[in-house]
């Protein structure tokens, strides 16, 4: 299969950019559809890049835009639902559009984004609605229609991520740190490792109609990566881990900010472990979370790399 144009959906977030970046630097040529081109404008610089303002929910919209494509790649997720938006509209509504766009005007290669753990009796509507969507999916697939490759990571860090990030805002400014469900574990993979895995997968026969889960190569519980972002950004932070009753009773509250950091899905969506059983499914080593987290967070400095050791040491 020789595919040379591919249009992404989601590609102006924080994996889309990383995505589009690579398929560029690999002669790819790539359209970008985004709601807010102002909002996409860091891929402009793009050479082989076209960001188009488009409606992805407008059905004639995605026919229009996906003719002439080889590959499409969906990356549309939300993790918080607001009355414009549920996890039903963004997850399965769309993929289903999408879908019936690349069969419509003929584009035999989908790729997906999915997520760790997504199944149909999962607690939270996040990962059912993301396991509808894979059905989906793969009903495509199976129906002949073309070739379709899902992947499911754990939480994704970078540079630009929502969720190292996010705490270490809330140890900067915090002088106590209440944090809900503790034990919770995560096997974060690193952005790019992401966009390795799909773009490497483009092509490649072995990659049609399967389902990658990405993990990076350690497991933390939610208050190990906390200890360990404190420890990297040199702030020394009481956390108090909250039980079952209050890592509830703190994401019912926080749904109740103007902006959400947890709401009581999430608070479902971690009941369940985000890790992998099984070995990277790539022929290359996704990186650590250490060693990239401390050159964004507060750069490779030997201070920094020293107070990195302190905290693997225990001390």
């Amino acid at each position: 299969m020789m595919l040379k144009r591919i249009c992404i959906i989601g590609g102006s977030g924080f994996v889309g950019r990383h995505i589009a970046g690579l398929l560029v630097e690999r002669g790819y040529d790539i359209r970008v559809l985004t709601r807010d081109r102002e909002r996409a404008k860091h891929l402009l610089v793009l050479p082989s890049a076209d960001v188009i303002p488009a409606n992805v929910h407008d059905t004639a919209e995605l026919q229009r835009q996906f003719a002439g494509m080889d590959a499409i790649i969906n990356l549309v997720g939300i993790l918080h639902e607001s009355r414009k938006n549920s996890f039903d509209n963004a997850h399965v509504q769309l993929t289903q559009k999408v879908l019936d766009a690349c069969r419509a005007v003929g584009v035999k290669r989908v790729m997906h984004m999915s997520a760790l753990a997504a199944a149909p009796d999962a607690p939270s509507a996040y990962l059912r609605s993301k396991a509808e969507a894979e059905k989906r999916v793969l009903a495509f697939s199976q129906a002949g229609y073309g070739e379709t490759t899902i992947f499911r990571p754990s939480v994704i860090f970078g540079q630009e991520d929502s969720f190292i990030n996010l705490f270490a805002k809330l140890i900067k400014i915090l002088p106590v740190v209440a944090l809900a469900c503790p034990h919770a574990r995560f096997q974060p993979i690193y952005v790019e490792d992401v966009a390795r895995a799909f773009v490497d997968s483009l092509d490649q026969a072995n990659t049609f109609g399967r389902a990658y889960d990405l993990c990076g190569p350690r497991i933390y519980t939610l208050r190990e990566l906390v200890e360990l972002i404190a420890a990297l950004l040199g702030k020394r932070r009481p956390i108090i881990s909250l039980g079952d009753r209050l890592s509830y009773l703190q994401a019912w509250l926080m749904e109740w900010l103007p902006i959400k950091l947890m709401t009581r899905d999430n608070y479902y969506s971690m009941q369940v472990d985000s890790v992998c059983n099984c070995e990277f499914p790539f022929d290359f080593e996704p990186s650590t979370l250490e060693s990239v987290v401390a050159e964004y967070l507060v750069g490779a400095s030997p201070r920094n790399k020293y107070a990195l050791f302190r905290h693997r040491a225990g001390r």
